[in-house]
């Protein structure tokens, strides 16, 4: 049995379980955590995802990564460095990933499928960006040529999205300090998953929040001010169609405004909420304005 398929095999009863011990004392305890029709978005969204992904890697990413591999520039030994190593390699370009997700609007319009619940539990986790498959493996170009298996990346990319779907919980409060100084907790990502200014575009990283504290993207919870889940302006159709286009939608309606090619190229390459005239702003500008 290969490895992502043993991975599988352990991890489905794993967030069965999890999920649905959080939905029962969620509603034991009559915290409104979940609704069905939330929750069966994020089970949609992690399918067509799911789809994505599989036919990707045959159609192109196993093919590119292995090109790379073949061009590789060492020959590493399998011992525990190699495992290490890899495992803060991917996640280091995971962060860079997932800072493009959110400060370019042409990938924004993917992963905010993933940020438009405006509820926040263990599900939302496989609430997935839908296309992202097709970029990903983009990123992730540089380990092969440094001499690491396509093989193991894919599987290691797998075993690190357990940990980065576990966070997506608001009945952990905290990890001990020394922990989430370099580890993301859940406090770390439900800062990710706000809508406050405070906390838009905020803590990346998916297994190590080392890398938002050294590049500038780190945000501490703070108890004076709760996370209010989902977007900035919030999709009033939720449907099968809309809920994964809406910002594309949004993106062709600039598109179409009266200015020159260069402003409509900055409509799709510059942060969300970017305008030529000022109208909408990015989260920086609004954080500026405050501040």
């Amino acid at each position: 049995m290969e490895r992502e398929q043993l991975l599988l095999l352990i991890t489905t009863p794993l967030y069965i379980f999890v999920i649905g011990l959080e939905i029962i004392l969620s509603n034991w305890n009559k915290w409104g955590l979940y609704t069905l029709k939330d929750t069966l978005t994020n089970l949609y969204l992690m399918l067509l995802n799911m789809g994505l992904d599989i036919a990707m890697r045959f159609i192109i990413a196993f093919s590119a990564l292995q090109f790379m591999y073949n061009h590789r520039i060492f020959n590493l030994e399998h011992n525990w460095m190699y495992w290490v190593g890899l495992a803060i390699g991917i996640d280091f370009l995971y962060y860079w990933l997932h800072w493009a997700d959110h400060y370019c609007r042409l990938f924004w319009a993917v992963h905010v499928t993933h940020h438009s619940s405006e509820f926040y539990n263990l599900s939302t986790g496989f609430r997935s960006s839908v296309f992202e498959p097709v970029y990903r493996f983009i990123f992730y170009l540089p380990l092969p040529l440094l001499g690491f298996e396509v093989i193991d990346i894919m599987f290691l990319h797998s075993a690190l999205q357990i940990y980065g779907i576990l966070v997506h919980t608001q009945k952990v409060r905290h990890l001990p300090k020394f922990l989430e100084y370099f580890l993301v907790s859940p406090s770390h990502h439900r800062v990710h998953h706000g809508s406050n200014i405070k906390y838009l575009d905020k803590n990346m990283g998916m297994t190590l929040i080392i890398w938002d504290r050294m590049f500038g993207t780190f945000q501490e919870e703070d108890p004076n001010e709760p996370v209010v889940y989902g977007l900035t302006k919030n999709p009033n159709d939720r449907g099968p169609i809309n809920i994964v286009f809406h910002e594309w939608k949004n993106i062709w309606n600039d598109l179409k405004k009266p200015v020159s090619f260069t402003t409509k190229l900055k409509y799709i390459i510059m942060p969300p909420g970017w305008s030529h005239d000022g109208s909408t702003q990015t989260s920086s500008q609004i954080r500026k304005q405050q501040n």
